[in-house]
């Protein structure tokens, strides 16, 4: 497989690029490659890039941008604002909500959230490796964490929320989205944390205009679960989803690895 790289500088025919450490670790003493080796490069704005490596040194490694392989396309506005849990599953989330189109990673501490600490790099570099797998040209702006206070206050009226209402209230998933528009305002997915919101919190979201509360179902899910159920879901019926060619199972090489 041909290793993907995301790499946060413009690309162009032409150009040269000088990789950071990590990545020139990965290329030169992971993966053992030599120069004129292929890699495909993107930077969530000019497309995806078919390079080379040019020169491979001690200190650094160096590619060639050659020519476009895809241009840059247009994806779902959709926010994920999520309830942080543990290192573990907040791992699996930001690897999932990446691969399922999350363009937003926006955690945000509830009543009940019993995590106080959110590694944003780690968060970013789990977000980057799974762009990197998945052939997604994007990868989600990882956001710092905010009170739900907060983020009630500053709410953009005219994005619609998707709640997780764990408390029975809301209609099925399905039949909530299935009468909306595809697509035709922003959205966010709104989720809990393991020992859901508090009355009072969701009474508070529930004054927020183009609310949609729903349910996921008869069973109780985990959050990180209820998150990639919702992101699901919402493809599916108003997302990129609708349209999309099948795609094939497998993945893509990745030049990153976790810290």
């Amino acid at each position: 497989m041909t290793p993907r790289l995301f790499i946060d500088v413009p690309l162009s025919a032409g150009t040269s690029v000088e990789l950071d450490a990590d990545r020139a670790h990965y290329l030169r003493d992971v993966l053992r490659l030599a120069a004129g080796a292929t890699v495909l490069l993107f930077n969530g704005h000019d497309g995806e890039w078919r390079g080379a490596i040019e020169s491979v040194g001690k200190r650094a490694v160096t590619l060639r941008v050659d020519s476009q392989t895809r241009p840059q396309e247009r994806e779902p506005d959709l926010w994920l604002c999520f309830a942080p849990v543990k290192k573990a599953r907040l791992d699996f989330i930001a690897e999932k909500a990446t691969e399922l189109g999350a363009s937003v990673l926006q955690p945000v501490m509830t009543k009940h959230t019993a995590v106080t600490r959110v590694n944003l790099g780690r968060l970013r570099a789990n977000a980057i490796e799974a762009a990197e797998q998945t052939e997604r040209l994007t990868v989600p702006e990882i956001r710092e964490p905010v009170t739900l206070e907060r983020l009630i206050a500053a709410w953009p009226r005219d994005r619609h929320l998707l709640l997780a209402d764990e408390s029975g209230g809301g209609a099925p998933i399905a039949q909530c989205l299935g009468g909306l528009e595809p697509a035709a305002a922003p959205w966010a997915v709104l989720t809990g944390p393991e020992g859901g919101f508090a009355r009072e919190e969701l009474d508070a979201i529930g004054s927020l205009p183009n609310v949609h509360p729903v349910g996921l179902g008869p069973r109780i899910l985990r959050a990180d679960t209820a998150i990639v159920a919702a992101l699901a879901v919402w493809q599916a019926v108003l997302g990129d989803w609708r349209d999309a060619p099948r795609q094939a199972a497998g993945s893509h090489e990745s030049a990153f690895t976790q810290p």
